[in-house]
C-alpha cells in the first residue's frame, strides 16, 4: 500500500515540501469550498456580496509589499547557497555571505515593519470612502468587520516575508507545516463563527486570530528563532544594498504585481458599483473556487523556488529544466482534473436547481472563466521560472494587460454586464496575454542560456 501511494506520488512529482504545501492549500480551498457553503447558508446575497468585495480591496496591499516577500525568498537562497548550519545554530561560511544575509533579514524586518502600519490606515480610509459611496442605503453591519480586515491584512503583511526568509534558507517543508496549522485554523474559526452567527465578522476574527497565532509559530518556537537571531546578530561590513542590488530588480516586479492587481481583483468592485452586491457576490464565489484550484496546483511550481534559484545561482540550467518541466507537468495535470471536477459540479446545480446554485455565475461564464484559469496557470509557471533569474521580462506585458484588462473591464462591465467583462478578459488571455508570455519564456531563456 505504501509503495502505491509512493508511486502515485512519485508521478504527479511530489516531495514533502509540496505535500505538506498542498495539504496547506488543500484546506485552505477545501475551506474555501465549504466556506461557499457555509456564505450561501449564514449570509444573505447582499452580504455574500460585501464579504467578497472586502477581499478584492484588501488585495490593494500589493501595492505595499510590491512583491519583495518574492524577491526575500530568492535573495536569501542565493546567499544561504554558501552557508550550512552547524551544532548549536551556528552559521558557517565566508563571513561576506553571513553578514549579507544578516543585512537582508534586518532589511526585512525594517521595511515590512513600517509599510505593515501604513498599509492598515490606507485600507481603512479607502474603505470606508468605497462603501459608504456605493450601496450606501444598504443596513449591512459593514464598519467593524472592516476595520479587523485592515488589522489582519496589516499584521499579515508583516509575517509573511519573515516566512518567505526561511523558505529561502531552505525550510520550504517546516514553513508548509507552519502554514498549514495557520490556515487549518483560519478555516475551523472562520466555521465556528460563521455557525455562531457573526455574519460578516466571522472572516475578520478567524483572520486575526490565525495570523497572530503564525507570530507565535515563529517567536516561541526555539529552533526557529535561534535561526532568527543567529542571523541578525552575523551581521558585518557586507551588506545587501537594496538601491542597487534589489531595488533595480524589484521595481519591475513590483509593477506586475500592480498590474496584476488590476487583471485579477478589479472585477468584484466595479460590479459592486455597477450591478449591485448580489451580482458582485457571485462573481466573486466562482474566483474563489478557481483561486482554490490555482492554489492548489501552483504548489508544484511555488516550492520548487528556492530549488530553482540555487541552479541558477550555480548555473546548473540541466537539473533546473528537467525540475522545471517535471512540476510542470504534475501542475497541468491536477489542474485540469480540479477544473473538470468544479464545472461539472456547476453544472449539476443547476441542471437540479439545488440550493445555492443562484450564488454562482451561470454555466457560460463560469467555463470561460475556466478556461481563463488554465491559461494562467501556465503563464505564471513561465514568469516564476524566468523571476528566479533575478530579472523581470514580463514588466511591459503586465502592464498592458492590466491597462487593456482594466479598460474592458470598465467600458463593457458598464454596458454588459458580467458577460461583457469574462468576453473582454478571455479574448485579451488568449491573443494577448498567454502569446506574448510563451514568446517571453521561449527567448529569455535561450539567450541566458
Amino acid at each position: 500500500m505504501i509503495n502505491k501511494l509512493k508511486y502515485v506520488l512519485n508521478q504527479f512529482e511530489i516531495d514533502g515540501a509540496i505535500a505538506f504545501t498542498i495539504i496547506g492549500r488543500l484546506v485552505q480551498a477545501g475551506g474555501g469550498v465549504l466556506s461557499i457553503v457555509f456564505i450561501a447558508k449564514f449570509l444573505s446575497p447582499v452580504e455574500q456580496g460585501y464579504y467578497y468585495t472586502f477581499a478584492s480591496i484588501l488585495a490593494i496591499q500589493v501595492f505595499f509589499e510590491l512583491g519583495l516577500s518574492g524577491i526575500i525568498t530568492q535573495y536569501t537562497a542565493y546567499e544561504f547557497a554558501h552557508l550550512k548550519w552547524g551544532k548549536k545554530f551556528e552559521l558557517i561560511g565566508e563571513e561576506n555571505y553571513r553578514s549579507r544575509l544578516s543585512s537582508l533579514l534586518r532589511l526585512c524586518v525594517k521595511w515590512f515593519g513600517i509599510i505593515s502600519v501604513v498599509l492598515f490606515f490606507i485600507l481603512l480610509i479607502v474603505g470606508i470612502y468605497f462603501f459608504s459611496r456605493y450601496n450606501a442605503l444598504s443596513n449591512v453591519e459593514w464598519q467593524k468587520p472592516w476595520i479587523i480586515l485592515c488589522l489582519a491584512t496589516s499584521m499579515n503583511l508583516f509575517i509573511d516575508p519573515i516566512l518567505a526568509f526561511f523558505d529561502g534558507l531552505g525550510e520550504i517543508k517546516d514553513m508548509a507545516k507552519v502554514r498549514l496549522v495557520q490556515k487549518s485554523l483560519n478555516v475551523i474559526l472562520l466555521f465556528i463563527f460563521f455557525s455562531l452567527g457573526f455574519k460578516l465578522y466571522s472572516n475578520a476574527l478567524a483572520s486575526v486570530v490565525s495570523i497572530f497565532f503564525n507570530y507565535i509559530q515563529v517567536i516561541f518556537t526555539k529552533k526557529r528563532f535561534s535561526l532568527l537571531k543567529t542571523i541578525w546578530f552575523s551581521n558585518g561590513k557586507w551588506v545587501i544594498n537594496y538601491y542597487e542590488e534589489i531595488f533595480p530588480y524589484q521595481w519591475r516586479i513590483a509593477l506586475s504585481w500592480i498590474s496584476g492587481y488590476f487583471i485579477f481583483q478589479l472585477f468584484n468592485p466595479i460590479l459592486f458599483a455597477t450591478e449591485g452586491a448580489v451580482v458582485a457576490g457571485q462573481m466573486g464565489m466562482t474566483l474563489q473556487a478557481l483561486n482554490g484550484v490555482s492554489s492548489i496546483s501552483m504548489s508544484w511550481i511555488s516550492t520548487k523556488v528556492p530549488t530553482f534559484s540555487n541552479f541558477i545561482a550555480k548555473k546548473d540550467y540541466i537539473s533546473l529544466d528537467n525540475t522545471f518541466n517535471n512540476a510542470l507537468s504534475g501542475l497541468l495535470k491536477v489542474n485540469i482534473t480540479l477544473l473538470l471536477i468544479f464545472n461539472l459540479g456547476v453544472f449539476f446545480l443547476k441542471w437540479q436547481h439545488l440550493m445555492f446554485a443562484d450564488r454562482f455565475l451561470p454555466l457560460l461564464p463560469t467555463v470561460i472563466l475556466s478556461g481563463i484559469c488554465f491559461i494562467n496557470q501556465l503563464v505564471f509557471s513561465w514568469a516564476t521560472y524566468l523571476r528566479c533569474h533575478k530579472s523581470e521580462p514580463f514588466l511591459l506585458q503586465s502592464i498592458v494587460f492590466a491597462v487593456l484588462i482594466s479598460l474592458s473591464t470598465i467600458l463593457f462591465g458598464r454596458q454588459y454586464g458580467v458577460m461583457g467583462i469574462v468576453y473582454g478578459y478571455g479574448f485579451l488571455t488568449v491573443f494577448v496575454s498567454l502569446i506574448w508570455s510563451y514568446f517571453l519564456f521561449t527567448t529569455k531563456k535561450k539567450l541566458w542560456h
